[in-house]
């Protein structure tokens, strides 16, 4: 007797996918447990259909799992060894989880009810941001007890990224061309009026990839993991060796040229510990961190404005604000070359194994990762495995 669909280990992955967008407009930090439970009854529904522990298969968890590892290991030297310890077990746990969950949906039969419920997801999603940015984040006000921060609204800058990681799968579901180009177009169109720059770039860039995909698979996924281990091994040391010479940023918005700051610092710290970084999260404590920007950095990269002066003396205008917003910087800087070489057989292997959504997810997680977000916020780490997860089945997004 076949299985009911509700029984089926896609149901709850459809159903977490279905509200993961709208729930990472209301608080995005839902996001990591949403993950973990959805994953969860993923496994447990493919065990109760008497079909046994669903072991991690291909390289891609295992290599989440072997940077986890040595990200554990790095708390003997790490600034902050119970960060390391709680950060590399939860990339450990993570790994091995969603693993499991890839591997119990690729054995069943409804696998169609996913495609369904990312589709649905998205659009629902889409729809919830656009009309809490529309009426001045009232919607995530409410579900604050109509408490609404000044900053309430850069909020949505996570729910965007989500979306963009979410929007080459929901693009991908079954149907009629025409009805795919509608919800690309929809969608990108959406993300472009949200909030955040990082958001926008990686709707545009999974649309790329998807086509590039859809057009010549192999080249795309070959050009991808080559691109990405290009920046991940090269990035650092060829974006210390320009910093350290310096531009003129000061026609920059003020939030970009800190960026372009927050690197230089992050390079500089890199050299002093090149072999095995500084441990996982150390970020968060780095030395002289917490520090404002001297008076010869802001000269080298021409920030002698009154306006840059005024930003840059603010005491949130740290060198080093928890992270430095980029994900292979954050690596050499924390994990050394052992975890840059992890980090890029990571990305090999999930370019290498992915379909065209897999791609499309692959390129908005990387701009994402590569321009705003901490490399270990578990909130992040849980949407990116259902987005791996929702896109590891060939038979039903193709």
């Amino acid at each position: 007797m076949a299985l009911p669909a509700w029984r089926s280990a896609s149901f709850p992955l459809a159903v977490g996918l279905a509200v993961a967008p709208s729930l990472a407009v209301l608080q995005s930090k839902g996001m990591a447990p949403l993950a973990l439970v959805v994953l969860a009854l993923v496994v447990i529904a493919h065990v109760r259909a008497g079909r046994g522990g669903p072991w991690p298969g291909g390289w891609l968890p295992w290599t989440v799992v072997a940077l986890g590892g040595f990200g554990l290991v790095s708390a003997a030297w790490a600034v902050l060894p119970g960060h390391a310890l709680q950060a590399g077990a939860g990339v450990v746990g993570l790994g091995l989880l969603g693993g499991a969950a890839a591997r119990a949906i690729a054995a069943d039969e409804h696998q169609a009810l996913v495609g369904q419920g990312v589709l649905w997801g998205v659009l629902a999603g889409l729809a919830v941001a656009l009309a809490d940015a529309a009426t001045g984040n009232a919607l995530r006000g409410f579900v604050r007890l109509g408490h609404v921060p000044r900053d309430l609204a850069t909020g949505l800058k996570p729910a965007a990224s989500v979306l963009a990681l979410f929007l080459p799968l929901a693009v991908m579901v079954p149907g009629p061309l025409w009805a795919r180009g509608v919800v690309a177009v929809a969608g990108v169109g959406g993300i472009l009026l949200l909030p955040g720059d990082t958001a926008r770039i990686s709707a545009v860039a999974a649309v790329v990839a998807l086509l590039a995909a859809l057009w010549q698979p192999r080249f795309a996924r070959a050009a991808m993991a080559m691109g990405l281990a290009l920046v991940l091994l090269a990035g650092p040391v060829a974006l210390g060796v320009v910093l350290a010479r310096g531009f003129p940023a000061d026609g920059l918005p003020l939030s970009a040229a800190h960026r372009f700051l927050i690197w230089d610092f992050a390079t500089a710290r890199i050299a002093e510990r090149p072999a095995f970084g500084w441990g996982l999260e150390s970020s968060r404590q780095m030395p002289g961190g917490k520090a404002q920007a001297t008076e010869a950095a802001l000269a080298r990269f021409g920030l002698t404005g009154p306006a840059a002066r005024g930003y840059f003396a603010h005491p949130s205008a740290e060198m080093m604000p928890l992270h430095p917003h980029n994900l292979a910087l954050q690596v050499r800087l924390e994990l050394g070359w052992p975890g840059a070489l992890l980090a890029t057989a990571v990305a090999v292997a999930a370019a290498l194994g992915a379909g065209a959504a897999g791609l499309g997810v692959l390129a908005a997680a990387s701009v994402t990762a590569l321009l705003s977000f901490g490399a270990w916020q578990m909130w992040w780490l849980g949407s990116m495995a259902l987005a791996a997860v929702a896109a590891v089945q060939p038979r039903r997004i193709t």
